[in-house]
């Protein structure tokens, strides 16, 4: 970008998720920019071109607790230095990054995909069900002790940024009610090049996820098990062997390795299952993609991609008894598959660096000349 100040990335962490596809996709769009984090798996540390900057966490010797170490983790954020840059471009969720302090005249936009959920909207959900197998009663306890304190760190650091942006809707309501702030949206990057529109024939129900509690995966596999619907179930986690055991003979959990695989399975079904209370969700756009109608629950950045009757439908309960009250009436016929595919290319990459680059044009290029 013409005129753009030097600029670096800063990222809670880097080892899988929707959070580093937007990360990498920055880093495109500013190969020279340096990009710090609290911790990088090797493979993204490749994908970054070798870009990352990471501390003493990096090597802490317990890899499965890196997530139990908020405070050591804000210790580090907080005294990371910006002299020279222009602009500093902070990517945070469930993570600290956020509260970095960058030096007078230097910029700091701040990419939200969700005030901290431990600390707020979800902390009474992830009291119940951390998602830490073995660890759960640690990361209870740590909760227990801890949000307090957190929460009020969290919402300082909320204030640091000079431009907050939400990734879709729903999280801008809560960054203005956890936060008191206000936000501008861009929906994140979704790689729809790679998940064709599909004219096959199409046959069961598919869905796609990291294995956790919060996914409410147990409400699709059950809502398909009573109705004997076929099922896909794709990826992996800390929930799997519990959702296998759950499964019945209408279920498969194929092992799928590539995008071009994933595309073509998502592309041969009547329709992606998404029963999550989730802040966007990629997946679900991706599926889109193929011109596969997503079945949501109502609720989160869903509301923003499922238009009903056009793109996918709702059901209105996070529980098996709405799901499946809703499956046993649904007709794949109804749905046209070019206008949704069409409709997802409103979310892929190229749309989100244009108002990315706009939006820096607009607040921080103008305001420094």
């Amino acid at each position: 970008m013409k005129n753009t100040p030097k600029v670096a990335i800063v990222c809670d962490w880097l080892y899988g998720g929707g959070a580093e596809k937007v990360v990498l996709e920055l880093h495109k769009m500013f190969p020279d920019a340096p990009i710090y984090t609290s911790y990088c798996s090797q493979d993204w540390r490749d994908k970054l071109d070798r870009k990352v900057i990471t501390g003493y966490l990096q090597y802490w010797p317990f890899s499965s607790l890196r997530k139990f170490l908020p405070v050591l983790r804000i210790w580090w954020f907080t005294r990371l230095k910006f002299d020279g840059f222009g602009l500093v471009i902070s990517c945070t969720g469930n993570g600290e990054s956020k509260g970095i302090k960058v030096p007078a005249g230097t910029k700091h936009i701040c990419y939200c995909f969700t005030p901290t959920h431990f600390y707020w909207r979800h902390y009474n959900q992830y009291m119940k069900n951390p998602g830490f197998g073995i660890f759960n009663w640690l990361a209870r306890l740590g909760l227990k002790i801890l949000a307090g304190p957190l929460r009020k760190w969290d919402l300082k650091a909320s204030k640091r940024p000079d431009y907050l942006i939400a990734i879709s809707n729903h999280i801008k309501s809560d960054i203005k009610k956890y936060y008191g702030r206000d936000s501008v949206i861009i929906h994140p990057p979704v790689d729809t090049e790679n998940f064709a529109l599909s004219s096959g024939n199409r046959h069961g129900f598919v869905t796609v996820g990291r294995q956790t509690a919060y996914k409410r995966l147990d409400i699709i596999i059950e809502a398909c098990n009573q109705l004997e619907l076929p099922l896909k179930v794709i990826g992996k986690g800390p929930e799997h062997k519990i959702l296998v055991r759950r499964a019945g003979k209408t279920i498969d959990f194929p092992i799928v390795p590539d995008n071009k695989e994933l595309s073509k399975i998502i592309g041969a079904s009547e329709a992606f299952l998404f029963a999550a209370y989730e802040d966007f969700g990629i997946a679900p756009v991706e599926a889109m993609a193929t011109g596969t109608p997503v079945i949501a629950y109502k609720a989160g950045g869903a509301l923003d991609y499922v238009i009903p009757g056009k793109t996918g439908e709702f059901f209105t309960e996070q529980t098996v008894e709405s799901l499946t009250h809703f499956l046993k009436n649904f007709e794949p016929s109804a749905f046209n598959q070019k206008y949704i595919a069409d409709f997802a290319e409103k979310f892929n990459e190229q749309v989100f660096k244009s108002k990315f680059k706009d939006l820096i044009s607009r607040y921080v290029i103008k305001n420094t000349q």
